[in-house]
C-alpha cells in the first residue's frame, strides 16, 4: 500500500454484514424533510411499502400546517390502499412499545380499519429475548430504494433544521407542544436498497412466521428534485442482533464503533442520544492516553427523554465522561448540548458519526450497551477507503460542517474556516460558540446514590440478554471499562491508516 493511502475501516464479516452499491445516496437531517420525503416515496411506490420501526403512530401528520395539523398518517395510508389496492403496505413495529397505543381509542380504531383493508398488514415484532427491543428504523420501497437511520415515524419527532422557539407545528397528536428534536437518516437507491429489503424481509419472517410477497424490485423511483450527496458509492450495512430463535448473536455495530475509534487520526464527530457503553468509553480513553490522539466531539441531549431513561443513562454518562477525562489528553473529549435561540435544549436523537471526514455512519444504534448487544439495530456507512468511494471526502466534510453549523447557528463556511485556521474541531467550535442558538458544554451534574448504583451495575442497560440475569457484583461499568481498554491495547496495529 502506497504512502498516504487509506485502509478501509469497514470489513465485510468483521464489522458489517454486507457492502453493496448505492447508485444514489443522501443524508436527510431532521424529520420535517424526512416525513415530506416519506410521503412522496409512499405515493410513488409501485408494489410495496415496507415500514419497520421501534415506534409508529398513525395519528401524526407527515406535513403539518402552521398549526401543527394535517392529514393523519393512518388516513393517508388508507387513501393509498384504496387508490392502488394491489400495492402492499406492510408495517412492523416493536411489540412492547406498541402496547401503550392500545390505550388510545383513536389508534385502536385506525388499526381496526387497517385490519379490514386488504392492502395493509400491521404486525407487532416480539421476536427477541426478554428485555430486548426491535429498534431498527428502516423503510423500503419496491425492494430497491430504502431509508435507514434514526428517525421513527412517530409522534414528537417532527421538527425543522431551524428548531424555532414556539413553533406551533411542533405539536403532538394530544395537542401539546413538545421539545425541539434533532435527528438524521439516509436514503439509498440501488443494490444496497435490495440488501436492506432482504434485511426487512428476514425481520418480517421472524416476527410473523411468514415471508413477504415477492415483488419485481425493478425500476427507479428516486424522488424528483432531491439532489443526491453521493453517486455510485459502496455502502456497508452493520447490525446488532441478540441470539434468539435459532439466529446467532450479531455485534457488528459494536465492532465498527471500536474499529472507528482505533482508526481515527484527527477526530470523530458523534451525534448520539446516549453514551453509556463502558467498553466504547474505555477505548476512547485508551486513545487519549497516546502522545497525539484524535479529538472526540459528542453532540448529545442535555438529559434523556423519560424518567426511566434518565436513571439508566444520564448517571452512567456522567461517570464515563469523568473517567475518560482522567486520560492524559482527556480534554480532547468534549460533550456539547445544542439549544435554541431562547435557550431551550434541543433533544438529540440522531445516531451519526464522522471519522476524519473519510467515513460517515448513520443508523439506529446508540452508544449504549443495548445497541451493542440487546436490541435489533441497523447502521449504514460510507468509507472513502473503499475503491468505489474515492473522492467522497469533500462531501463528507460538507455534511459535517452543515451539522455543526446547524447547532451553532452559523453558516457552514464559518465552521470550515475555523477548522482550517485552528486544525482542531474543538477549538473551531469553541471559537464559534456564542449567545442565542449555539452549543454549550454538558454540565456533569453529580448523580444521586440511587442513580449511581443503577448506572454502575448497568441494571437498565445490560450488555447482553444473559447479563440481565448475572449476579450484580459480576456486571457493571468497571468490568466493561477494562474490557474496552484491553481490546484497544490488543489492536494498536489497526490504527495505522497510512501504509
Amino acid at each position: 500500500m502506497s504512502e498516504g493511502e487509506l485502509t478501509p475501516i469497514v470489513v465485510e464479516g468483521r464489522n458489517c454484514w454486507r457492502i453493496e452499491r448505492a447508485d444514489k445516496a443522501r443524508m436527510i437531517v431532521d424529520a420535517c424533510d424526512y416525513f415530506a420525503l416519506l410521503k412522496d416515496l409512499m405515493e410513488g411506490a409501485r408494489e410495496r411499502i415496507l415500514l419497520i420501526g421501534w415506534d409508529f403512530d398513525p395519528r401524526i401528520a407527515l406535513c403539518p400546517d402552521a398549526e401543527g395539523k394535517g392529514e393523519a398518517l393512518g388516513h393517508f395510508l388508507l387513501r393509498l390502499a384504496h387508490e392502488r389496492p394491489k400495492r402492499d403496505i406492510d408495517i412492523l413495529r416493536w411489540n412492547f412499545g406498541g402496547l401503550k397505543q392500545y390505550l388510545s381509542p383513536a389508534i385502536v380504531a385506525m388499526i381496526l380499519r387497517w385490519k379490514v383493508t386488504r392492502a395493509i398488514s400491521f404486525r407487532m415484532d416480539s421476536a427477541h429475548p426478554f428485555g430486548c427491543s426491535h429498534h431498527q428504523k428502516v423503510a423500503v420501497f419496491d425492494d430497491h430504494l430504502a431509508v435507514c437511520g434514526g428517525i421513527d415515524v412517530a409522534a414528537q419527532r417532527w421538527d425543522t433544521r431551524d428548531h424555532l422557539d414556539g413553533d406551533a407545528r411542533r405539536t403532538g397528536p394530544d395537542g401539546k407542544a413538545y421539545m425541539p428534536w434533532h435527528d438524521s437518516t439516509m436514503i439509498l437507491a440501488g443494490a444496497v436498497g435490495g440488501a436492506l429489503a432482504e434485511l426487512g424481509n428476514e425481520r418480517w419472517q421472524r416476527a410473523t412466521k411468514k415471508p413477504l410477497r415477492e415483488v419485481k424490485g425493478d425500476g427507479e423511483n428516486w424522488p424528483e428534485g432531491l439532489e443526491p450527496d453521493f453517486f455510485g458509492v459502496d455502502v456497508a450495512i452493520s447490525r446488532t442482533r441478540a441470539e434468539y430463535g435459532g439466529y446467532a448473536e450479531v455485534r457488528e455495530i459494536e465492532q465498527l464503533y471500536l474499529d472507528m475509534i482505533a482508526a481515527a487520526d484527527r477526530f470523530i464527530y458523534f451525534e448520539n442520544q446516549y453514551f453509556t457503553s463502558a467498553k466504547i468509553a474505555a477505548a476512547i480513553a485508551e486513545r487519549l492516553d497516546e502522545d497525539d490522539p484524535p479529538e472526540f466531539v459528542m453532540v448529545m441531549p442535555r438529559q434523556a427523554d423519560g424518567w426511566l431513561e434518565q436513571m439508566a443513562m444520564d448517571a452512567a454518562r456522567v461517570q464515563l465522561v469523568r473517567a475518560v477525562a482522567k486520560a492524559r489528553h482527556g480534554n480532547r473529549l468534549c460533550v456539547y448540548v445544542p439549544h435554541t435561540a431562547e435557550g431551550e435544549a434541543i433533544y438529540v436523537h440522531a445516531k451519526t458519526a464522522i471519522v476524519d471526514d473519510r467515513l460517515i455512519r448513520v443508523g439506529s444504534a446508540n452508544l449504549n450497551n443495548r445497541s451493542m448487544g440487546l436490541d435489533s439495530e441497523c447502521d449504514v456507512t460510507i468509507d472513502a477507503a473503499l475503491p468505489a468511494n474515492t473522492g467522497v471526502e469533500p462531501t463528507i466534510r460538507r455534511l459535517r460542517e452543515s451539522l455543526i453549523a446547524e447547532h451553532l447557528g452559523v453558516e457552514p463556511v464559518a465552521v470550515g474556516r475555523q477548522y482550517e485556521a485552528t486544525g482542531s474541531l474543538i477549538d473551531a467550535i469553541e471559537a464559534l460558540r456564542g449567545d442565542g442558538r449555539s452549543l454549550e458544554r454538558l454540565d456533569l451534574i453529580e448523580p444521586g446514590p440511587f442513580d449511581q448504583y443503577i448506572a454502575e451495575h448497568e441494571l437498565l442497560d445490560p450488555e447482553s440478554p444473559d447479563a440481565m440475569f448475572e449476579n450484580i457484583p459480576e456486571r457493571g461499568l468497571r468490568k466493561n471499562w477494562h474490557r474496552g481498554k484491553a481490546w484497544m491495547r490488543r489492536h494498536r496495529p489497526f490504527r495505522r491508516n497510512a501504509g
